[in-house]
C-alpha cells in the first residue's frame, strides 16, 4: 500500500508542482519584460487624453487652469514663453519642474522639437533619470508662442519587478510545501477507500464475494456502488453456473442411465441370438430397445435445439391452436377412456404473441403427460383472459405427491413414480421440452396440485392484432 501511495503522491506532487512552476515563471517574464512596457502604454493613453483635452483650450486658459488640471489629472504642468532661445526655454522649464518637485537631470528640447511644436505637432519625451532612479515622460504642446510641458513621473521598475519576483520566489516555495503536505492529505484520504476495493476485488477475484462500505460523497463511492452491484451479480452467476454444471452432470448421468439399460438388453439378447437361445421374440426386443434409444436421441436433439435457434412470434389464435393438438389425441383418449374437457369463454378472443410452432409442441407435451398420469380419466383444459395475458391451464387427477418435488418435475429424466416409469413416463423430457420454450418466450409458468389434481400452467402475451 505504502508504494502504490508513493506513486500517486508523487504524482499528483510533481503535477501541481508543474504547473505552479509554469504559472511563476510567466509570471516572471511578464514582469520582467511586459510589465514595463505596458505601464508605460498605460502612461502614454492617459496623456494622450489629457492633450486631447488641452488641444481645445486657449493658451490663456490653459495658463489660468494649469494648476487645476495639474491636480485633476495627477500630472504636473508648467509653461513658458519662446522667445526665440531653445536653451532659455529649457532652464526655465527644468526651474518651474524642479520648483513642483520634479528633479531633472537630464532635459532638454531640441531644434527639430521646437519645429514640430510650431507647426502644432505634439512632442512626447521620454527623459530617463538614472541617478534619481526615475523617468519622466513629458508632453509638449505649444499655442500663442508659450510652449506647455505636462510631466508624468514613472518610477524605475526595475527594482520594483525584481522585489516583486523575489516575493513570487517566496510564493512558489511555499506553494511547493503546503502543496506536498496537502497532497499527503489527500492522498491517504483517496487511496484508504481504494485499498479497501482493491482487496475487495482481489477477494472477488478469488470467488469470495463481499461488498465495501465507502461513505466518501464522490466518484469513489460510486465506485464501490458499482463494485458491489458487480460482486453480487457475479456471486449469482457463478451460483447459477454452479447449479448449471451440477444440472449437467446429472443429466449426463441420467442419460448414461437410461441409455444403459437398453444397450445391456441388446447385448444380452444379441448374445444369446448368437448362443442359439432366441424363441422368435429376441430381434423384436432388440429392434424396441434401439426405437427407444432413438427416440430418446432425438428428443435431447430437439430439446438442444430448442434452446438455441430463434422464435419466430407472431399473432395466432391460442383457442384453435389447442383445439388442433386435442384432435391428434382424440383416438388415444378414446382408447384410454379419458374424457378431456375445454373450459373457456366463446365470446371471448384468445389471440396471442408467441411461436404458434413452439406452443404447439408445449401443449402436444402437456397433453401426453396428462395422459400418461391422469388417475381420474379426466383433463380439463382452461383458457382464461387476464389483463393484458392469456392464462393456459391443463389439470388431471394425481396420486400423492410431495409438494417439494413439484419443481422437479421440469428437470430431465424426473419420475415422481418410480415404478411407471418405463411405461408412462417415455422419455422423461417431455416437460423439460415445455420449460425450454416457455423461457424462451419470458412466460411466467409452474405447476401446482389443487385438492387431488395436480395443474400445470402458463401465461402468453395477448395481441389485439
Amino acid at each position: 500500500m505504502n508504494i502504490t501511495m508513493n506513486k500517486i503522491g508523487r504524482k499528483l506532487f510533481l503535477t501541481i508542482s508543474c504547473i505552479i512552476a509554469f504559472v511563476y515563471v510567466l509570471t516572471f517574464l511578464a514582469n520582467t519584460y511586459l510589465l514595463p512596457t505596458y505601464f508605460l502604454h498605460e502612461k502614454k493613453s492617459n496623456m494622450a487624453e489629457i492633450m486631447q483635452q488641452l488641444d481645445t483650450m486657449s493658451a490663456s486658459s490653459l495658463t489660468a487652469e494649469a494648476e487645476q488640471l495639474s491636480y485633476k489629472h495627477n500630472v504636473t504642468i508648467v509653461f513658458a514663453r519662446h522667445d526665440g532661445s531653445v536653451n532659455d526655454l529649457n532652464g526655465t522649464l527644468r526651474d518651474k519642474f524642479n520648483s513642483r518637485g520634479i528633479a531633472m537631470s537630464k532635459f532638454w528640447i531640441t531644434e527639430e522639437s521646437m519645429e514640430k511644436l510650431k507647426s502644432g505637432t505634439h512632442v512626447n519625451k521620454l527623459y530617463d533619470q538614472e541617478k534619481l532612479k526615475s523617468r519622466v515622460f513629458v508632453s509638449f504642446v505649444m499655442k500663442d508662442d508659450i510652449v506647455f510641458a505636462v510631466a508624468d513621473s514613472i518610477a524605475h521598475a526595475t527594482e520594483t519587478i525584481m522585489m516583486a519576483n523575489q516575493f513570487h520566489t517566496w510564493i512558489l516555495l511555499v506553494a511547493l510545501v503546503l502543496t506536498l503536505v496537502l497532497v499527503g492529505l489527500f492522498s491517504n484520504r483517496l487511496l484508504r477507500p481504494l485499498d479497501q476495493l482493491k482487496r475487495a476485488t482481489e477477494d472477488i477475484a478469488n470467488l469470495h464475494f463481499r461488498k465495501v462500505e465507502i461513505k466518501t460523497g464522490d466518484e469513489v463511492e460510486s465506485l464501490a456502488h458499482s463494485v458491489n452491484e458487480m460482486s453480487d451479480k457475479l456471486q449469482q452467476a457463478h451460483q447459477e453456473l454452479a447449479i448449471r454444471n451440477q444440472n449437467l452432470q446429472g443429466f449426463i448421468s441420467d442419460v448414461s442411465h437410461e441409455l444403459k439399460t437398453p444397450i445391456a438388453l441388446i447385448k444380452a439378447y444379441a448374445a444369446g441370438m448368437r448362443d442359439g437361445y432366441d424363441d422368435g421374440s429376441y430381434l423384436e426386443v432388440i429392434e424396441k430397445q434401439a426405437d427407444d434409444m432413438t427416440t430418446m436421441v432425438e428428443t435431447l436433439l430437439e430439446l438442444s435445439r430448442l434452446q438455441v435457434e430463434p422464435y419466430a412470434v407472431a399473432s395466432f389464435d391460442m383457442r384453435e391452436l389447442v383445439a388442433q393438438v386435442v384432435d391428434t389425441y382424440k383416438l388415444t383418449l378414446q382408447q384410454q377412456g379419458i374424457e378431456l374437457t375445454m373450459h373457456d369463454d366463446k365470446d371471448a378472443a384468445y389471440m396471442v404473441l408467441a411461436d404458434k410452432t413452439k406452443m404447439m409442441i408445449v401443449w402436444s407435451n402437456l397433453i401426453r403427460n396428462a395422459i400418461s398420469y391422469t388417475t381420474n380419466r379426466r383433463i380439463d383444459i382452461t383458457l382464461a383472459r387476464q389483463g393484458n395475458l392469456i392464462h393456459c391451464s391443463i389439470k388431471n387427477g394425481v396420486g400423492p405427491i410431495d409438494e417439494k418435488q413439484l419443481d422437479f418435475l421440469w428437470e430431465p429424466f424426473y419420475v415422481v413414480e418410480q415404478s411407471r416409469n418405463k411405461q408412462l413416463s417415455g422419455t422423461g423430457l417431455g416437460l423439460s421440452i415445455v420449460k425450454t420454450i416457455l423461457l424462451k418466450h419470458q412466460s411466467d409458468f409452474g405447476v401446482r396440485t389443487i385438492n387431488n389434481d395436480i395443474d400445470f400452467y402458463f401465461e402468453v402475451e395477448f395481441s389485439s392484432g
